[in-house]
């Protein structure tokens, strides 16, 4: 197990925080019969949103965190990889399972089967981009075909007696924005939440997320809208939801490397807190912010919760990610140089090991609290 000493034996982002507590009982949205504890959502990430961050996304605050994209082809069920990210725990919230695919008989059967392992909803991915998904006529590639969208939402719906949530873009390109034409067909197949990106399939994740398609779409259907793009501070999540109107936000990449984000802006949406503050990193309150050690803290059991999820072999290579994001997340806070993170992203790139990691983290750990918590060289 990963371990840097007692400086880091303490609960999950406390003192603060610990004033401000998120409700005990569930936010009143609903998805189905199903109620999350608050609006704002982890983003399904392959690669990225594994157990061990969907567990600290919900124990710090987040209201859902959304599994890893699985594919609707069972052939693959039993591979080592579909068998990692199918995994679950009490402490993960809400089983949300996504599923991808083109194939409305796959697609229903992939369902029936998530649903028999625990799912307790099912998420079809109608919103990836990549290519590798696309060239199937899958992901986002699906709104550029309305009635096969239609076939599909119909028979995953039908194929199961759990709610059934549906991910999109706002179209496949700016000609082409059909998002308000394909939730209408969502609802009216019965899917029970809509979650927008606010990018059409041919922009990826180039330029900024576009808010007015969403706000098309929520005022089109009754079923909850979530905005996703983009949203990566208190203030945004703020603007994005007065002005599309959304029941809730998706985090995605601005939550790599910032596990607490979610809970943040969840905790500043609950107490109406940051309208006046002067902001402790830009967008957020200073109330809510944590503090270096605590970020540290978080990062710590992450990486350890990888190593005991994983193994030390691939543990320790997937950690490499996730600390280089981080160092990246102290870089925009300006609690670390540019040049100094860059050092210590390629020195821990080299350990072969969870021992040698803990070691790594150590020493920044002490270069970090050991001078007030501020290393800018």
């Amino acid at each position: 197990m990963l371990s840097v000493g007692s400086r880091f034996a303490l609960p999950l982002l406390h003192s603060h925080l610990d004033s401000l507590p998120l409700e005990t009982e569930p936010f009143p949205m609903h998805i189905g019969g199903l109620k999350p504890y608050n609006n704002v959502f982890l983003a399904p990430m392959a690669g990225v949103t594994d157990l061990p961050m969907r567990e600290l996304a919900i124990e710090t605050g987040a209201g859902l965190a959304v599994g890893e994209m699985l594919s609707a082809d069972l052939s693959l069920a039993q591979t080592h990889k579909t068998q990692l990210r199918q995994q679950h725990s009490d402490s993960a919230g809400l089983r949300a399972i996504q599923i991808v695919g083109y194939e409305p008989a796959q697609l229903a059967t992939a369902a029936r089967f998530n649903v028999a392992l625990g799912a307790d909803m099912i998420d079809i991915n109608m919103g990836c981009p990549a290519k590798k998904v696309c060239r199937r006529a899958a992901g986002s590639a699906l709104l550029a075909d309305e009635q096969l969208v239609e076939q599909i939402l119909n028979a995953v719906v039908r194929a199961v007696p759990v709610p059934v949530t549906l991910k999109i873009r706002t179209g496949t390109d700016h000609d082409h924005r059909n998002g308000a034409t394909i939730a209408r067909i969502a609802e009216q197949a019965g899917i029970q939440m809509l979650t927008v990106h606010g990018r059409t399939r041919a922009d990826r994740f180039k330029g900024s997320a576009e808010y007015d398609t969403i706000a098309t779409i929520v005022d089109a259907v009754s079923i909850p809208v979530i905005a996703n793009g983009d949203i990566d501070s208190t203030d945004k999540a703020k603007t994005v939801l007065s002005h599309t109107n959304a029941a809730g936000v998706m985090i995605g990449r601005a939550a790599q490397g910032q596990l607490w984000l979610p809970g943040t802006i969840a905790r500043a949406l609950e107490h109406r807190i940051g309208d006046q503050s002067t902001p402790h990193i830009k967008g957020h309150s200073p109330e809510l912010t944590p503090s270096v050690a605590e970020q540290l803290a978080l990062h710590i059991r992450h990486l350890t919760r990888l190593h005991a999820f994983y193994g030390d072999f691939l543990g320790t290579r997937i950690s490499r990610k996730h600390h280089a994001w981080f160092l990246g997340s102290l870089v925009s806070q300006n609690v670390l140089g540019q040049q100094v993170a860059l050092a210590h992203r390629q020195q821990f790139n080299q350990l072969p090991n969870t021992a040698a990691q803990a070691a790594a983290l150590q020493c920044l750990s002490d270069d970090l609290l050991g001078i007030g918590g501020h290393m800018a060289a």
